[in-house]
């Protein structure tokens, strides 16, 4: 007797239902490995936030005053300047000084010029930080927003005592990042931020501005 064999396509339904319920199980842990994943980032964005915010409010020294930021600098203040405002931040590896006046424009350019090396100019903010940007030592802290990320009317330049003979330069003790950011018509204000060693004695509390 002659016997005929049915060859038919595919795998077996046993074979095809294992491999479904496999995919399915799959399926599931990738789902549950990614929601583990999206719950470690949040956790670690939160704590991210917390360390930014602490970083951002500690260490300040409340005797950091103008004058006192001004002779540690060796960044004088001109007479005409308003709205003087100082920060310095201790820290573990370094200190940081901060300064900020206000000036007429005209006096701001003339001020500026006064001490950077002849010949060399001011640069405009060709790549600014974003609005977000968040520096360990913060000109946020004195209520004013961070000169790296402003590009309408800022210059900025970057100094060092070093053989800088200026007429304001000669006076300078550290070396520092200048920006001059002319925030409305005939106004501007100066930024001034440095980099300090540890020793420093920090500013007395007492300390009149």
């Amino acid at each position: 007797m002659n016997s005929s064999i049915k060859i038919t396509s595919g795998e077996p339904p046993v074979r095809r239902r294992r491999m479904s319920v496999a995919v399915v199980v799959v399926s599931v842990l990738l789902a549950c490995v990614a929601a583990a994943i999206g719950l470690v980032s949040c956790a670690a964005d939160d704590v991210s936030s917390d360390l930014s915010d602490q970083e951002m409010t500690c260490c300040w020294e409340d005797g950091a005053t103008p004058a006192w930021m001004s002779g540690r600098l060796g960044i004088r203040i001109p007479d005409a300047a308003s709205d003087r405002r100082a920060g310095y931040k201790t820290g573990q590896r370094y200190d940081t000084g901060l300064l900020s006046f206000v000036l007429p424009s005209e006096e701001a350019e003339t001020y500026t010029g006064r001490l950077i090396q002849t010949g060399t100019k001011m640069i405009g903010n060709s790549h600014p930080k974003e609005k977000g940007y968040r520096p360990a030592a913060a000109f946020r802290h004195l209520g004013l927003p961070e000169p790296e990320t402003l590009v309408q009317g800022l210059r900025k330049s970057s100094l060092c005592p070093d053989d800088l003979a200026t007429p304001e330069g000669k006076y300078l003790q550290r070396c520092v990042d200048l920006f001059a950011h002319e925030f409305a018509p005939g106004t501007t204000r100066i930024y001034v931020r440095s980099t300090i060693e540890p020793s420093v004695t920090p500013p007395p509390a007492s300390e009149t501005p």
